[in-house]
C-alpha cells in the first residue's frame, strides 16, 4: 500500500502470495480494523503501528496493540456485527448462544428498516468468525486453533454447557490507561461528556463494568489532570476535557 499498489490489480495475488479471495479478505479486514481508508490508502494508525521501519509494534507483540485494534474494529463499524455485539447485545445479555446473537442482529436490522438485506447463512458465518476471534476453542485440534488475533484479551469465554458463551467482564485483561485515554480522546465530540455517553462509546467496547469504568475515569482524572476531569455531583457524572488533548499523544506516551 505504501508503494501505491492496488488490491484490485491483477498482480495483487502475486505481490501478496495468496489467492484472489484472500486478497479481498485482507483488504476488507484492514478497513474493518481501522488501519486503512475507504479509498484503499493506508491511514495514520496503519502507518503508526505497522510501518516496516518505524512501526511501534509491527508484529503485534504488545497487549496494548490488541486493545487498540479491538477498539477500532468495534467503533469503525465497517464490520458492523462487532459494534452490534459489544455495544448492543452486551447491554442485554451476559450469557448467550449463537442463535441469540443472530436473533438480536436480525431484530436490529428490522428496526432500521433493513431486515430484507440480511442473508442468514452469511450472518451465521460472521458470528462464527467473531467468536473464533475472541473465544478459545472448546476442542482444539492444533496450536493453530489458538492463533486468532484477539484471544489474548480474554473478552469472550465458552461456558460449560457446550453451547453458549459469556462476556468475560470480570476476568479479561486490563486496558492500559494510555489506550483508554486514546479512546476517550478519539471519540470526543464536546468538552463536557455525560457518563452515559462515555459508557456507550468507550466502556462497552472495552467490556467494562460500571465500577471498572468509574475507577478508570478517576485514574485518568488524577494522572492526566491537565487534560481531563471526572466529576460526580449529586449523581450527575461527567468527564470534562481541558486544554484539548490529542489522541496521538497518549499512544506516543505508551509506545515511547
Amino acid at each position: 500500500m505504501k508503494n501505491n499498489n492496488d488490491f484490485n490489480s491483477a498482480d495483487a495475488v502475486i505481490h501478496l502470495g495468496v489467492g484472489k479471495n484472500m486478497v479481498a479478505a485482507i483488504k476488507f479486514w484492514m478497513k474493518a480494523f481501522g488501519i486503512s481508508n475507504e479509498d484503499g490508502t493506508l491511514n495514520f494508525i496503519g502507518d503508526y503501528i505497522f510501518d516496516d521501519n518505524n512501526g511501534k509494534d509491527k508484529y503485534i507483540e504488545d497487549i496494548a496493540t490488541l486493545w487498540l485494534l479491538h477498539y477500532l474494529i468495534v467503533t469503525s463499524k465497517i464490520a458492523s456485527l462487532y459494534n452490534f455485539f459489544f455495544c448492543g447485545l452486551q447491554k442485554e445479555l451476559i450469557f448467550f448462544t449463537k442463535d441469540q446473537v443472530s436473533k438480536y442482529v436480525i431484530t436490529r436490522f428490522a428496526e432500521m428498516g433493513m431486515g430484507k438485506s440480511i442473508n442468514n447463512a452469511t450472518l451465521e458465518k460472521d458470528i462464527s468468525v467473531l467468536l473464533s476471534n475472541y473465544a478459545p476453542p472448546r476442542k482444539a485440534k492444533s496450536n493453530e486453533d489458538f492463533s486468532s488475533l484477539l484471544l489474548d484479551l480474554e473478552l469472550i469465554k465458552p461456558n460449560g454447557t457446550g453451547q453458549g458463551y459469556f462476556f468475560n467482564i470480570e476476568g479479561k485483561r486490563s486496558v492500559p490507561i494510555e489506550i483508554f485515554m486514546y479512546a476517550l480522546t478519539d471519540f470526543k465530540t464536546d468538552d463536557t461528556i455525560p457518563y452515559e455517553v462515555v459508557k456507550e462509546c468507550v466502556g462497552l467496547p472495552f467490556c467494562m463494568t460500571d465500577g471498572e469504568l468509574i475507577s478508570m475515569l478517576k485514574q485518568v482524572s488524577q494522572k492526566y489532570s491537565n487534560y481531563v476531569a471526572y466529576t460526580d455531583n449529586s449523581g450527575i457524572r461527567q468527564i470534562q476535557f481541558i486544554n484539548q488533548p490529542q489522541a496521538i499523544q497518549f499512544l506516543d506516551e505508551y509506545y515511547g
